[in-house]
C-alpha cells in the first residue's frame, strides 16, 4: 500500500451528546477482527448509500469521522457520453448512406407503411396527434418541475442547452437536405404535401425535446422513461399515418436529439456523483466496521500516463479498535476509462488474449473477490479480502487487510535483491499451479512488505482456469517488468531458479511488445527513443571528429607543400599545354582524394554507430534464455487478428472499389473502344511516360549527392506498380528513401531529402489548386470576388479543427510529434539545396512539370474516349456537373427515381423535380459554349439559356 496522502478537504468534529455510538456494527470485537460478510447489504435491504439521504441518516456517526482526500471536481467528462456521441454520429452516417444508396429499400418501406395505415380510422389519427402534441410539451415541463423541487437545477440547465443546440442542428439539417442534398436523401426524408411544398426532413420540435429529456437524465428513471417512449411512439404513429413524415425522418430526428444530448453532456461535463470519503465511512459502518479516519493513498505516478485509469481510489482507513484497513473504491467512471483502448485491442487481437465480454460494475466486483480468494487458496501472497459492499448504484468498495509496504515501482534499483526477485517468481508459480492468470504483473502490482516478502495485488484483470497462452504471457510480462529494473540476466536467473528452464523457454514466442501491458510498452518505447538519441549523438560526434581530422590534415599538407605549389604554378604559367594537362591530373587527384576521405568518414561513422548500438531488452532476455535452452522456439506467436494499417487499407480499398465498380458497370466498353480516337490515346500515354521523368526531377532536385538519373526514373516506374499492392507503410516516401539509401546516401540525409521534396510538393500543389480554382471559377460579374459558402464553410472548418488540436494537449503533442518526425532534418537539408540553385530549380521545375503532365494526360484521355456519340451512361455522368434546370431540359433517361409519382415520363411538375420553378430548379442555365461546366459530351445537347 502506498503511503497516505493528506488532502485538501477534511471534516472533523465531535460526536453530539446522546448520539448512538454505532447502530450498524455488531460490536467492538467484531469490528476489530474485521467481519467476513463479503457481499454486504443489498440495495433493497438498506437503500443506496449515495446521495444526501444516506449522509443525513448517518450524520450522527459521520461527525466524528475525518475523511482526508483531494477535492473532487464538480463536473466530470464521462467517457460513456463520448462513446454514445460517436455511436450516434456513426448511426446518422449509416442512415444517410442507406437513404442515398438503398433507394429501393426506402421507397418500399414507405409504400408498405402507407398501405398498412390506409385503413386506420381518421378519428383515431386525429386523437393520437392531439394527445401526442400536448404530451410532448407537458412531459418535459413536468419533469423539470420535479427536478427543481429536488434542487437539481444543474441538470435542467444542461437539458435546456442541449435542446437549443439540437434545434440549431435541426435547422442546419433541414437547410442542407432541402438545398444541396442528393435527390435520394430528399426522397427518403420528405413527403409532398397536398397544399404544395414538402414536409420538414427533421422535426424541429421533437429533436429538442429528445435532447432535453436525454440530457437531464430521464433515461435513468424507469417511470419517466416509459412515459417518454409512449409519447414518442404515439407522435411517430400520428405523423406517419397522417402522411406528414417518413420513417427515415423520424429515425433521424431521434438520432439527432440523442447525439446532441450526449455531445452536450460530454462538452460541459456531468454533475459528479462519485462517492466521497463520508459515503465511504457510512458504507464501512453498514458492513460492521467502526472507522475513525480515512486517508486517500497516493497512487504511483505513471511516467507514461497509462494503465492507471481503472484501478480505483485507494484509502487507508483507521478503526477505533484493531489494525487499519486498505479500501478500494471503484465507480463506473473509473471503470469506463480506457474503454476505446480496450475495444481497439479487442478488435485487433485474438480472442484468446482478451476478455470475452465487457464487465458491469457488479461483475467486476465479483471477479476481483473471486480472484482474491483463489489466489490465497493457491498459496500465493495476496491481500486478504475482508468485505465487499455497494456504495450506491454507481460504485462499489472492497475492504482488504492492511499489509503495509511499498510497490516495486517505488523501490530503488539497489533495493531489489535476488531474493526479492525469486520471491516474486514464487508468487507467479503458485498462481499458475492453479491455472490463475494475473494479466497485470507490472511494477505497481507487486507489493513488498517490511519483511521483504512479495505480494501480488490488483487482481481485477485476472482470470481463473486460464489457458496456456495467457499463463505464458504472464511469464513474459514479469520477465520484462523485472528486466527493466534489475537487467535481463538477473530477471532470467530468478525465473530459471523458480520455474525451471522449460517453462521460461516456452514463453519466448510471446516475448513481444503487443503481448505486454500498456505501461510496459510505453516504457520500452521511451527507452528505445533514448537509445536512438544516443546512437545519433555518437554518429554526429564521429562525423565531427572525422571532419576536424581532415581539416587538420589539409592544413598540415598546405603548410608543408606551399613552396612546391608556388613553383608548380609558376612553371604552369610558362607552358599552356602543360598547364592544361596538369590541371586535369590535379582535378582527378582531388576527386580521388575527396572520394577516399568520404569513404574514410563513412567507415568512421559506421564504426561509431556499431560501438554505440545497444541491444533492446527483449532481445537481451531472449539471448539469456537461449544460452540455457538453445533449441527453444523463438518464432513470435501471431497475436494480432489484424494490423491497424491493414484494417485502414482494407476499408479505404473497399470504399474505392465500390465507387470504381459503380462507375465502370455503367460504361459500354464496346462503344467506347470503337469510338476512341487513338491519336489522343498515344498522346495520353506519352504524357504519362513523361510524368515519371518529372517525378525523378522533383526528387533529385533535393538530393545534393550524385545519383543516377536513369535509375531514379526506373525507381519511379517500379514504385507506381509496387504501391498498388504494397502495404500501407510502404508508400512513395518509403520507396524513395530506400532507393536513395541503396544509391549511397546516408539514411538520415535520405529521409531529409524525401521530406523536403514532399514538403515543397505539398506547397506547390496547394498553390496550383488555389490559382487554377480561382481562374476557372471567376466570372466577369459584380459579385465575382464574393467567396462561396462552401469556401467559407471549409475555411471555418479547418480553423475550428486547428483550434481544437491546439487546445487539447494530447492532440497537440500527437500532431507536433508526427510532423516533427516527418520533417526532421528538412531545414538543414534545404540549406544545402539552396546553395545549389540548379538543384533547386530542377526540383521545383519537376514538381510543376509533373502537375502539368497529369493535367495534359487527363485532357488527352477525355478527348480520346469522348466521341461524338456518347452512350447514355456517359451522358448521365456528364450531366452530374450541370445545374438541375439544364438536366431537366436534357430529359431524364434514368427511371430509378420514379418513386411515389416523381419525375416519371407522364408526371407533372410534382415536387418540382423535373420542371422549372420547383425545388430542383435552382442555378443559372449553362451557356452553349460553357464546356467546362457542361462537359464535352453535353455541349451539343444544351439549349440556349432563357
Amino acid at each position: 500500500m502506498q503511503p497516505p496522502k493528506a488532502a485538501d478537504a477534511s471534516d472533523a468534529g465531535e460526536r453530539p451528546q446522546g448520539a448512538p455510538e454505532s447502530s450498524a456494527s455488531p460490536g467492538a470485537s467484531g469490528a476489530a477482527a474485521g467481519p467476513s460478510r463479503a457481499d454486504g447489504p443489498t440495495a433493497s435491504a438498506t437503500g443506496h448509500l449515495a446521495g444526501s439521504t444516506l449522509a443525513s441518516a448517518e450524520a450522527a456517526l459521520s461527525d466524528r469521522v475525518s475523511g482526508d482526500e483531494p477535492l473532487l471536481p464538480a463536473r466530470v467528462h464521462r467517457p460513456s457520453d463520448l462513446m454514445r456521441l460517436l455511436i450516434g454520429i456513426a448511426a446518422i452516417g449509416v442512415l444517410f448512406a442507406i437513404a442515398a444508396f438503398a433507394q429501393g429499400t426506402t421507397t418500399g418501406l414507405e409504400d408498405d407503411i402507407s398501405k398498412g395505415t390506409e385503413q386506420a380510422p381518421d378519428l383515431l389519427i386525429k386523437l393520437a396527434g392531439l394527445v401526442s402534441s400536448i404530451a410532448v410539451l407537458l412531459v418535459p415541463v413536468a419533469f423539470a418541475i420535479e427536478r427543481l423541487i429536488k434542487r437539481d437545477g444543474l441538470r435542467i440547465a444542461d437539458g435546456v442547452l442541449a435542446a437549443v443546440l439540437a434545434h440549431g442542428v435541426t435547422l442546419a439539417t433541414d437547410l442542407w437536405v432541402s438545398r444541396t442534398a442528393p435527390g435520394t436523401i430528399q426522397d427518403a426524408l420528405t413527403q409532398p404535401q397536398t397544399a404544395g411544398g414538402l414536409t420538414d426532413p427533421v422535426h424541429g420540435y421533437l429533436a429538442p425535446v429528445i435532447a432535453y429529456m436525454t440530457a437531464v437524465g430521464m433515461a435513468r428513471r424507469p417511470r419517466w422513461r416509459v412515459v417518454l417512449w409512449v409519447v414518442l411512439l404515439l407522435d411517430a404513429f400520428a405523423m406517419l399515418v397522417g402522411g406528414y413524415t417518413t420513417p427515415f425522418s423520424i429515425i433521424l430526428t431521434v438520432l439527432i436529439g440523442w447525439t446532441v444530448a450526449y455531445g452536450t453532456l460530454y462538452a460541459v461535463g456531468s454533475p459528479n456523483v462519485r462517492p466521497t470519503g463520508q459515503h465511504l465511512m457510512a458504507g464501512l459502518r453498514h458492513v460492521g466496521f467502526r472507522p475513525v479516519a480515512a486517508m486517500r493513498t497516493e497512487d504511483t505516478p505513471d511516467k507514461d500516463g497509462t494503465d492507471q485509469g481503472d484501478r480505483g481510489r485507494r484509502y487507508l482507513v483507521t478503526l477505533e479498535d484493531g489494525p487499519p484497513l486498505d479500501v478500494t473504491v471503484v465507480d463506473r467512471e473509473q471503470q469506463a476509462q480506457g474503454f476505446f483502448y480496450r475495444a481497439w485491442r479487442r478488435i485487433t487481437l485474438r480472442t484468446l488474449t482478451q476478455r470475452r465480454s465487457i464487465q458491469s460494475l457488479r461483475q467486476a466486483l465479483e471477479q476481483e473477490a473471486l480472484l482474491a480468494y483463489a489466489a490465497i487458496a493457491a498459496g500465493a501472497n495476496a491481500p486478504k479480502l475482508i468485505a465487499t459492499s455497494e456504495l450506491g448504484p454507481d460504485a462499489v468498495m472492497l475492504v482488504y487487510e492492511h499489509i503495509g509496504g511499498r510497490s516495486l515501482d517505488q523501490m530503488e534499483d539497489e533495493e531489489i535483491t535476488d531474493d526479492l526477485v525469486r520471491s516474486a517468481w514464487r508468487q507467479v508459480k503458485a498462481l499458475q499451479s492453479r491455472r490463475i492468470a494475473h494479466r497485470r504483473l507490472t511494477g505497481d502490482a507487486l507489493l513488498v512488505d517490511r519483511s521483504g516478502r512479495a505480494f501480488v495485488t490488483d487482481l481485477r484483470g485476472g482470470e481463473i482456469a486460464a489457458g496456456d497462452l495467457v499463463l505464458r504471457m504472464d511469464v513474459a510480462q514479469l520477465l520484462t517488468t523485472l528486466g527493466l529494473r534489475v537487467g535481463a540476466e538477473r530477471s532470467v536467473a530468478g525465473a530459471l531458479a523458480v520455474l525451471g528452464p522449460d517453462a521460461v523457454a516456452d514463453c519466448l514466442p510471446l516475448l513481444q511488445p503487443i503481448a505486454l501491458s500498456r505501461s510496459t510498452r510505453a516504457t520500452l518505447r521511451r527507452i528505445a527513443r533514448e537509445r536512438s538519441q544516443r546512437e545519433r549523438e555518437a554518429v554526429v560526434e564521429a562525423s565531427q571528429a572525422a571532419k576536424q581530422a581532415r581539416a587538420e590534415q589539409a592544413g598540415t599538407e598546405q603548410a608543408a607543400g606551399g613552396p612546391a605549389t608556388g613553383s608548380a604554378s609558376g612553371s604552369a604559367a610558362e607552358s599552356k599545354p602543360g598547364s592544361k594537362a596538369g590541371s586535369k591530373a590535379e582535378s582527378k587527384a582531388e576527386r580521388k582524394t575527396l572520394r577516399t576521405e568520404k569513404q574514410a568518414e563513412k567507415r568512421a561513422i559506421d564504426d561509431a554507430l556499431e560501438e554505440a548500438r545497444e541491444e533492446d531488452l527483449l532481445a537481451q532476455i531472449r539471448r539469456q534464455v537461449l544460452l540455457i535452452r538453445p533449441q527453444a522456439p523463438v518464432e513470435p506467436v501471431r497475436l494480432e487478428r489484424i494490423k491497424p494499417r491493414t484494417l485502414f487499407s482494407f476499408i479505404a480499398g473497399a470504399i474505392a472499389a465500390y465507387f470504381l465498380i459503380s462507375q465502370v458497370t455503367q460504361a459500354d466498353f464496346g462503344t467506347v473502344v470503337e469510338q476512341a480516337e487513338w491519336g489522343w490515346v498515344a498522346a495520353a500515354l506519352g504524357f504519362s511516360a513523361l510524368s515519371y521523368v518529372a517525378a525523378a526531377m522533383s526528387l533529385l532536385g533535393f538530393v545534393p549527392e550524385r545519383v543516377s538519373f536513369l535509375k531514379t526514373v526506373q525507381a519511379q516506374v517500379a514504385g507506381s506498380f509496387v504501391k498498388i499492392v504494397a502495404p500501407a507503410a510502404v508508400g512513395g516516401v518509403a520507396l524513395n528513401t530506400r532507393f536513395l539509401q541503396r544509391a549511397g546516401v546516408r539514411p538520415g540525409l535520405a529521409v531529409a531529402s524525401v521530406g523536403a521534396s514532399q514538403l515543397f510538393g505539398l506547397g506547390a500543389h496547394i498553390m496550383l489548386l488555389a490559382l487554377f480554382g480561382y481562374l476557372t471559377g471567376t466570372e466577369k460579374t459584380p459579385d465575382s470576388l464574393t467567396p462561396s459558402r462552401t469556401v467559407i464553410a471549409g475555411l471555418l472548418t479547418v480553423a475550428v479543427l486547428v483550434l481544437v488540436v491546439t487546445a487539447i494537449p494530447f492532440l497537440r503533442k500527437f500532431v507536433v510529434t508526427r510532423v516533427r518526425s516527418l520533417f526532421a532534418g528538412v531545414v538543414p537539408r534545404m540549406l544545402d539545396v539552396v546553395q545549389r540553385p540548379q538543384k533547386l530549380l530542377t526540383g521545383i521545375g519537376g514538381m510543376l512539370l509533373l502537375t502539368g503532365l497529369f493535367v495534359l494526360c487527363l485532357d488527352a484521355s477525355i478527348r480520346a474516349f469522348s466521341g461524338p456519340d456518347v452512350p447514355p451512361a456517359e451522358l448521365r455522368e456528364h450531366r452530374g456537373g450541370l445545374p438541375r434546370r439544364e438536366r431537366a431540359r436534357l430529359g431524364r433517361p434514368d427511371a430509378g427515381r420514379y418513386g411515389r409519382g416523381r419525375g416519371g415520363p407522364d408526371a407533372g411538375p410534382d415536387r418540382g423535380r423535373a420542371a422549372e420553378g420547383g425545388r430542383g430548379a435552382r442555378g443559372a442555365a449553362v451557356p452553349r459554349d460553357d464546356a467546362v461546366a457542361a462537359g464535352a459530351a453535353g455541349v451539343d445537347r444544351l439549349q440556349p439559356a432563357d
